[in-house]
């Protein structure tokens, strides 16, 4: 394989970064070969093992550079769904929305929060390669807006892409993204004005390991030594450097820099009054810029947003569900809740060999609470009886204020023993809970609780933990009872009040 960028090398497949190479070697009719071969076929199939999100932006990237217009809005399309919806890892989220960003260069607000998106989430992701590649992205965007000439503020954003270049160079990185790092910055150098040090880096860029073949480089290192001639005022050198830079990025087929540096040839040339060079490269630049450009640009904006607007959708949707399935006063689970998640959670305790627990509690004496201090403060103690109790469960345990003051709590997976110890401490800990605050100087409140385990449907272990229940409140409130099962030896615990 030859030498890549070693973000590539760990998110997209060997075949795919060869057309890649390919394509920024100039080699047009084998990366046309080898894509029709390994990608175009089956577009969409991703091998086992690989993120799907970022091998689809970055196929996106390689049919769109090979003219495939329509098949690069299908797959970016699909990997913009694919990041939110495949939840992939920090590092190949960014990676695949950098590589969109890039796409969307052109459609200006999307493109750069994709970009920076991506950095802030390579950052995150702690992922430092991750984190030079979405640099570069990002540092690229800055320098072709600043160099629009439309652009009322180019000075800041070449520093801005000078300091994401620079902080390129710092990170850990492999030849190819060095390479780029340096062409980038060089022409944000002379930009700025800083001449000398653009060329050195242009030069560098072109004539260090690998960067022979590396055309893409080579096409950036010549638009900055065309820019930096032209501000010297050698403007047929400049010439020379700029139909370099517009050959090199037409060899690749990158419309986006094609169209950049035709249009800087086409003023050297009217500079230099050889109108003939000045309409050739406006050509070239309509050319680059006209119908796929468009396309592209207005099709990609338009699927992004029609997903962005799905997946807005789909939170409110998720919003609502909530919403329906948690009980306002509490916030903890409802009825409608416990009856869509605790089949699950059964079904797991008893696929894993675990004794599925149910416990059922309820406030003692809450309509006497309700009368001797109000309706307010008898929600106070429904609510603080529930985060008591909370606090005592495990993370996938299920608790559920079921109707009125009384609440069920599923365990997910525990031993014959474990059930009646857990109920045993949320008991004690709603009586030593600290209710001073709220009630004065009255009793406390405490719960009584019941305890089942054994039956396999979720009606049947509700009935029995309703039946321990009555049996606790018959004891005299303040106590567990445990229902008698063919497992379990019934018995009740009694507790000194």
């Amino acid at each position: 394989m030859h030498d890549t960028d070693p973000l590539l090398a760990r998110h997209i497949p060997d075949r795919d970064r060869e057309v890649r190479f390919l394509l920024d070697a100039g080699r047009l009719e084998e990366s046309e070969a080898l894509f029709d071969d390994a990608i175009a076929a089956a577009p969409n199939t991703i091998e086992p093992g690989w993120d799907r999100s970022a091998v689809l932006a970055h196929r996106a990237i390689l049919a769109w550079r090979l003219g495939r217009v329509l098949l690069a809005l299908e797959l970016a399309a699909e990997a913009w769904a694919g990041v939110h919806t495949g939840r992939p890892a920090k590092a190949a989220a960014a990676h695949t929305l950098g590589m969109l960003g890039y796409l969307l260069e052109g459609h200006r607000a999307a493109a750069m929060e994709l970009l920076s998106t991506a950095v802030r989430m390579a950052r995150e992701a702690g992922a430092w390669e991750t984190l030079a590649h979405c640099l570069l992205l990002e540092g690229t965007a800055y320098a072709h807006r600043a160099l629009n000439r439309d652009d009322p503020d180019p000075v800041s954003k070449l520093a801005r892409a000078l300091v994401l270049f620079d902080e390129t160079l710092s990170l850990p990185g492999g030849r190819a993204v060095r390479r780029r790092a340096l062409a980038g910055s060089s022409r944000a150098l002379a930009g700025l004005g800083e001449l000398a040090q653009a060329e050195d880096r242009a030069r560098e860029a072109v004539t260090g390991d690998g960067g022979a073949e590396d055309l893409f480089c080579a096409s950036v290192a010549n638009w900055t030594l065309a820019c930096v001639r032209r501000t010297q005022g050698r403007l047929v050198e400049a010439r020379d450097f700029a139909a370099s830079a517009t050959d090199l990025a037409e060899s690749i087929r990158d419309a986006l820099l094609t169209r950049r540096y035709s249009q800087d040839l086409a003023a050297i040339c009217a500079e230099l009054g050889d109108h003939v060079g000045e309409v050739s490269a406006l050509r070239r630049a309509i050319r680059a810029g006209d119908a796929t450009l468009q396309v592209l640009h207005a099709g990609l904006g338009q699927a992004l947003e029609q997903h962005r607007l799905t997946a807005q959708a789909e939170q409110w949707a998720e919003a609502a569900d909530r919403a329906a399935t948690r009980d306002p006063l509490t916030g903890l689970v409802n009825r409608l809740g416990f009856d869509r998640r605790g089949p699950a959670l059964l079904e797991r305790a008893i696929a894993n060999s675990g004794t599925p627990w149910m416990i059922l509690f309820d406030v003692d004496r809450f309509k006497d609470i309700n009368d001797r201090f109000g309706h307010l403060v008898g929600d106070f103690v429904l609510q603080e009886a529930g985060r008591v109790v909370q606090r005592e469960c495990g993370p996938d345990d299920l608790l559920c204020r079921w109707a009125g003051d009384e609440f069920v709590l599923l365990l997910r997976e525990r031993t014959d023993q474990e059930g009646p110890a857990v109920a045993e401490r949320i008991r004690r800990a709603v009586q030593q809970h600290d209710w001073h605050s709220k009630l004065g100087g009255g009793p406390s409140p405490t719960i009584s609780v019941g305890v089942a385990a054994g039956p396999t449907t979720l009606p049947a272990l509700f009935t029995a933990a309703d039946r321990a229940l009555y049996r606790a409140k018959n004891a005299g409130r303040n106590t567990i009872a445990i229902d008698t099962s063919d497992r379990l030896v019934g018995r009740e615990v009694g507790i000194s009040r």
